[in-house]
């Protein structure tokens, strides 16, 4: 049974355990759905293995998890998401993040299966799915698709695909089949030289992001042919909400050494939490079953979020997620709404896709003389005392290249400083988002 702490007791806790959260936390709910969801490889036999590491024990009974997801995607996924996420901390520095692993996941798995030859082995091995074959991804994609939907009740998750084409192209049947079979995409042919044509696909968008993203396409390019778009839409309602007449300023301490007055709300009770010398961690779970939770990584004051993001891979993530237990304590979490915009081009070539986007690009399987234009991911995220709410939509271009180219004391968590925070779903294993955030803004 769950204990308030005493006025005394907090204050004291207070003192001995605060921890500023400054200006960045990394916020990993991205697109709640899959991040063990990505392309899919016909390079290497079904025989081939993929390296792998253990995946963490789920918090949910042995009787709730779903049985059917292969490891070996989720794991895949998972590995691909933190690659992402350490590409963009370089591209952007010192600025909010906050991305969904699985959106552009499945965007970019949808597109996997228009790639052949050394273009595809360049995919694979960006998006970290040698050793399985088209079958194997497209139809654990299917699955994950299909397991993320059962969540809960205070829960709603909706994730959505799409296929727009040029009405003067043709694509290949097989492509348009597989995106349809496994990836639920509405297929629509529009004129792309009508300037209404922008402006239908934003549509989609908004009305798959419950009106919280309402733009993917600026304008198109003469040379635009396909668009492959994936949205995700998630909003949860605290387990425990947090009680609004506890919500108050208090100090938030920068990364450059300035301190701003924020709203930071506040809670007592047990969470899953887990502790090192560099840094807190906890657990706060959403709807009634806790399926998905929302993580936050505060790095402790001798230390710095730089430095926790030199450890932050698939491999330790792993291992932290096995060492969450229940502990009573008190947190104090900035309240925060954001939006977030990236084009991923240069993050995905360091990835090893750089062909992909080159003029030697080979997507036969889709098409004739095609190659990627431009990957872009735009999110949505409001962390309030009644919940989360997030969004995100990932737009793949494609282009013609033919005209052209429990005994322990209770904690205490103060994020007042920058952190990293992700939203997991605790059955599937998936990283639905992730983010950093350094400046939280209301």
């Amino acid at each position: 049974m769950k204990r308030k702490l005493s006025n005394a007791r907090q204050n004291f806790l207070q003192r001995r355990y605060a921890v500023s959260l400054g200006r960045r936390y990394v916020l990993a709910a991205a697109g709640v759905m899959l991040m063990g969801v990505l392309g899919c490889s016909q390079l290497n036999s079904s025989n081939s293995a993929l390296a792998e590491s253990p995946l963490p024990q789920s918090e949910l009974p042995m009787s709730d998890k779903a049985g059917f997801l292969d490891t070996k995607l989720v794991a895949a996924n998972t590995k691909f998401g933190f690659n992402l996420f350490s590409q963009l901390l370089v591209q952007d520095r010192n600025k909010n993040i906050f991305v969904s692993p699985p959106s552009i996941a499945l965007a970019l798995a949808m597109t996997y299966n228009g790639a052949s030859g050394s273009t595809q082995e360049a995919m694979a091995k960006a998006l970290e799915l040698q050793g399985m074959n088209l079958q194997q991804i497209n139809s654990n994609y299917a699955e994950l698709k299909a397991s993320l939907k059962k969540t809960d009740p205070q829960v709603t998750l909706n994730i959505a695909n799409s296929l727009w084409v040029d009405q003067n192209i043709t694509l290949k049947p097989a492509f348009i089949q597989n995106t349809q079979e496994f990836y639920q995409a509405q297929v629509t042919n529009l004129n792309f030289a009508d300037r209404d044509a922008a402006r239908t696909i934003n549509n989609w968008v908004k009305e798959n992001t419950q009106g919280k993203i309402d733009k993917i396409v600026d304008n198109i390019d003469p040379l635009q042919v396909v668009f492959l778009l994936n949205a995700i839409y998630f909003k949860g309602n605290w387990t425990k909400k947090f009680e609004q007449e506890k919500t108050a300023e208090f100090p938030f301490y920068l990364s450059s050494n300035e301190i701003k007055e924020h709203p930071m709300m506040s809670q007592s009770g047990e969470y899953k939490y887990y502790e090192t010398e560099k840094f807190q961690a906890v657990s706060l779970p959403y709807g009634e079953n806790g399926r998905i939770s929302f993580y936050v990584f505060l790095p402790k004051q001798n230390s710095n979020l730089q430095s926790f993001y030199e450890n932050l891979n698939a491999a330790n993530w792993e291992k932290w997620m096995s060492q969450f237990s229940k502990r009573e304590g008190f947190v104090r979490l900035p309240r925060f709404k954001m939006d977030y915009e990236a084009k991923l081009n240069d993050a995905l070539s360091a990835l090893g896709m750089e062909e992909a986007f080159s003029n030697n690009a080979n997507f036969s399987a889709m098409g004739t003389n095609l190659n990627i234009s431009e990957v872009k991911h735009k999110t949505f995220v409001e962390v309030n005392e009644e919940g989360t709410e997030a969004a995100a939509v990932t737009s793949v271009g494609i282009r013609s290249m033919s005209l052209t180219i429990s005994t322990q004391e209770p904690f205490s968590m103060i994020v007042n400083r920058p952190f990293f925070c992700a939203i997991r779903d605790n059955q599937t294993q998936s990283v639905l988002f992730m983010g950093s955030i350094v400046e939280p803004v209301s």
